[in-house]
């Protein structure tokens, strides 16, 4: 399973690959909105740190108001750099615009995805990644985990190619849970992503080998 970061902090972005852990990176207007750059600048600066990897940016300048203007936003950013990836809501609109993007060979990622039945409408229009936003739908009751089990047996089911994005996790379980479904992507915040690598007993057992090292007669 890939490991994603989901944010437009350059720093973090910097200090996440240096772990060697990271694949790809997640943006999205709220993350784009806090940093202090120009929209084209950061995205220029990312995509450059990721080098030949996946950076998924929204196609917003037009606000989704038809497909026609979804494909433009589309085809203006994949001009910027060859490993941006297009995120588009699953709307009828946002389909119909992934639909074409798909057959001109240009990589999409369903954004804001909350059932299996939007993740199947993604996977037959061709979309690259989907991402069903796991946090969220913990937030108002639903098991956000459920619907990443339901939409893998679906796309098991048929062999479709569209690979599956765990987003906004919450937890390192979030992480864990994704891995065990089977899922291609998990992305989550660079707070998030510390937490994969902390372990209680891990610090006990790391502080008495060193007080013993101390001990140690040379």
């Amino acid at each position: 399973m890939e490991i994603w970061i989901d944010t437009a902090n350059i720093e973090e972005i910097k200090e996440a690959k240096s772990w060697g852990i990271i694949s790809g990176v997640t943006t999205n207007t709220t993350k784009i909105a806090q940093e202090k750059q120009s929209f084209r600048e950061l995205i220029d600066e990312i995509c450059k740190i990721m080098e030949n990897k996946p950076v998924s940016v929204m196609a917003v300048q037009h606000e989704y108001k038809s497909s026609e203007e979804i494909v433009k936003d589309a085809h203006e950013l994949v001009k910027w750099h060859s490993n941006i990836v297009v995120k588009i809501p699953p709307t009828i609109e946002g389909f119909k615009a992934i639909k074409i993007l798909s057959e001109e060979g240009i990589k999409t990622n369903v954004t804001l995805v909350y059932s299996p039945s939007q993740a199947l409408l993604a996977a037959k229009v061709g979309a690259t990644y989907v991402s069903p936003f796991v946090g969220r739908l913990d937030y108002v009751s639903h098991e956000g985990m459920k619907v990443v089990r339901d939409i893998k047996t679906i796309y098991d089911n048929y062999g479709f190619k569209t690979k599956i994005v765990v987003a906004a996790a919450r937890h390192p379980l979030h992480v864990v849970e994704a891995a065990l479904i089977g899922a291609h992507v998990a992305t989550a915040a660079f707070d998030i992503l510390k937490m994969l690598y902390n372990h209680p007993l891990t610090d006990v057992g790391l502080k008495t080998f060193l007080e013993d090292w101390k001990k140690v007669k040379f």
